[in-house]
C-alpha cells in the first residue's frame, strides 16, 4: 500500500462520494459526542474526504475546522462545497501544521493510513495538551473488513481490535472510549499531560 495508490483510489471515487454515503445518525452523534465535538474549539479532520462530518461540527459551533485529504479530487470537493473551512491537501504525516488541536477526529479512515502506530504520533503532535484523539468508524469491524474486501483491499489494512488500537494510542493518550459493536467502532482518548 502505497501513497500514490491511495491517492488514485480517493481521486477515481470522489465525484461519486457524496452519494454513496451511508450515515446512521445516532451513531454519528455518538461518536462526536464520545470525541468531545463541542461549540468553541478547534478541530481538525484528518482524511476528512468531501467533508461529510463538516455540516456536524459546524452545527455544534466549533471555533475553526480545519480539515486534511491526501486526494487532490477529494480536497477540491470539500474546498467547494465548505468554502468557510481551511482545507489541506496533503499526507498529514507529511504535511507541516504549525498549529494545534482541541480535538482531532479520523472518521471513516483509519486503515488508509499504511503506518498505525506513526500516524498517532504525528496526531498526538498536532495535540493540545489534554485534547483530544478520536478514531472511529460509523459502522463495525467486521462489516468495514466485508466493505474493504469489494475492492479497497490494496489500499486499506485491516482495522484493528478496538483493544489494540487502544495500546497503540495509550502510548500519548489516555484512552477513556473503546467501542466495537454491530453498529460503530470507537477509540478515543486525551492527550497526556508531560
Amino acid at each position: 500500500m502505497n501513497n500514490a495508490d491511495i491517492i488514485n483510489f480517493f481521486d477515481r471515487f470522489a465525484p461519486t462520494w457524496d452519494e454513496s454515503q451511508v450515515r446512521n445518525e445516532v451513531v454519528i452523534e455518538t461518536i462526536l459526542h464520545n470525541g468531545g465535538i463541542r461549540a468553541g474549539i478547534d478541530v481538525l479532520d484528518v482524511a476528512c474526504g468531501t467533508g461529510v462530518l463538516f455540516p456536524d461540527y459546524l452545527k455544534r459551533g466549533v471555533a475553526s475546522l480545519t480539515g486534511i485529504d491526501i486526494s487532490p479530487a477529494m480536497a477540491e470537493i470539500a474546498r467547494r462545497k465548505f468554502p468557510e473551512v481551511e482545507v489541506i491537501c496533503g499526507d498529514v504525516t507529511a504535511t507541516n501544521i504549525d498549529r494545534q488541536f482541541d480535538v482531532i477526529m479520523v472518521y471513516n479512515a483509519f486503515p488508509h493510513f499504511p503506518d498505525p502506530a506513526g500516524v498517532i504520533e504525528v496526531l498526538a503532535s498536532l495535540c493540545k495538551p489534554g485534547g483530544r484523539l478520536s478514531i472511529a468508524h460509523g459502522m463495525s469491524r467486521e462489516a468495514l473488513h466485508a466493505h474493504h474486501s469489494q475492492g479497497a483491499s490494496t489500499v486499506s489494512l485491516p482495522l484493528p481490535e478496538a483493544e489494540e488500537l487502544a495500546k497503540l494510542l495509550a502510548v500519548h493518550f489516555d484512552v477513556d472510549v473503546v467501542i466495537s459493536n454491530e453498529e460503530m467502532y470507537q477509540v478515543s482518548g486525551v492527550k497526556k499531560q508531560r
